[in-house]
């Protein structure tokens, strides 16, 4: 197979992967981790485009042991992806092959990317288009409940059981999951931990930036540990009542308060009202006609002759003017690279953060609690 400046020589050796060189041909590099590569990979049959994770449990890249848990979490991640197979919503796992040095995931092909690469170029969302996404994500998010499949990550998916680990995207983190760093004696975590991670999203997509942000990291914690957030000015002047009512039910420090993925559809924010009975009234529709023409003459005209933002406006605070403030946060992730915005609680670069920084591992037990000023 020819191999171009696009498919490196990273590739698994063609003998030991027949199968999977026998059906797909693999092209460029979509991602890279330690131990794995996404690739863009071709149908042979019918040249139906897929992504394929390729990875290595060799051991040449990590110890044998952490090779010998890499292999345990895929056959896992595999049994579960099929369990979910079939949701519009959930990625579908189209094949996999397995040989002794490489496991193979063929997934379908998500042209798009990430939700958070798209909201790099717009900055934030509309309440419509929030509402069209969540309720696609609480759909997915209730069918792996109701298979007794918790998420964590929203990354990865996991069996259900009382975890007792530190897990996840650091903006992300419920406070019972920092509970399970600090004190030995509490229950775990469950379901809940997923509607947290929902509700941060929620906010993030329609604001711009995360609830829970600071830049020293231990006082991020205890915001998140004390459900403590804010919908702000000037982010939250135009967002109406409903969703901000929701994200306060998801946001909630105690897990067992907070909706489940099944309440949380419930919401009015999700709700249309029903239409009555259709019936023709003339005079009503020519009232109506004339109310939409001129509403549409009144679009038009300030369309083409919007209402000057005065001078001091734009001297003293700029970043009050929605259409400006858009621009400077476009702006600024073009130029730094990542997301600056004004105050201490608010960085969009934390969102793509990984890892817990090595920081709050160090900190002892007595530090933590001082730190969080709280009683569990």
């Amino acid at each position: 197979m020819a191999r171009d400046d696009l498919v490196d020589s990273a590739l698994p050796d063609q003998d030991e992967a027949k199968e999977f060189y026998a059906k797909y041909e693999p092209k460029e590099a979509l991602g890279k981790g330690i131990s794995s590569i996404v690739r863009r990979c071709v149908s042979k049959v019918t040249g139906q485009e897929y992504a394929v994770k390729i990875i290595d449990i060799s051991g040449e890249k990590t110890e044998d042991f952490q090779a010998d848990q890499t292999k345990r979490e895929t056959i896992r991640e595999i049994n579960i992806l099929k369990m979910c197979d079939g949701h519009p919503n959930i990625i579908n796992l189209h094949d996999s092959f397995q040989t002794p040095t490489f496991i193979f995931l063929v997934f379908e092909l998500c042209k798009q990317g990430e939700l958070f690469d798209y909201l790099t170029q717009v900055v934030t969302l509309s309440e419509k288009r929030t509402r069209i996404i969540m309720k696609q994500l609480l759909e997915a998010v209730e069918f792996i409940h109701k298979k007794n499949i918790v998420h964590r990550d929203l990354k990865k998916l996991k069996h259900l059981k009382r975890f007792i680990e530190l897990c996840g995207t650091p903006g992300y983190l419920a406070p019972e999951v920092l509970a399970v760093s600090m004190y030995e004696n509490v229950p775990g975590y469950r379901l809940e931990v997923d509607m947290w991670a929902i509700g941060v999203i929620m906010y993030t997509l329609l604001c711009g930036a995360p609830p829970f942000w600071h830049r020293k990291q231990m006082q991020m914690l205890r915001m998140i540990m004390q459900a403590t957030y804010s919908f702000g000015t000037p982010e939250w002047d135009d967002i109406s009542q409903p969703p901000k009512d929701l994200i306060s039910k998801l946001l909630v420090k105690d897990a067992k308060d907070r909706l489940t993925a099944t309440q949380a559809l419930q919401h009015p924010f999700f709700k249309r009202e029903l239409k009555p009975e259709k019936q023709f009234y003339p005079r009503k529709v020519f009232k109506a006609a004339v109310i939409c023409v001129n509403f549409f003459y009144r679009l038009r005209f300030y369309f083409n002759n919007p209402p000057p933002i005065s001078r001091e406006v734009i001297k003293s605070n700029p970043y009050s003017v929605k259409m400006i403030r858009k621009h400077i946060d476009a702006c600024a992730f073009r130029m730094y690279g990542h997301w600056v915005k004004r105050g201490d609680n608010q960085n969009r670069a934390a969102l793509f953060e990984h890892t817990p920084r090595d920081d709050w591992k160090n900190v002892s037990l007595n530090t933590k609690t001082e730190l969080m000023g709280i009683d569990l």
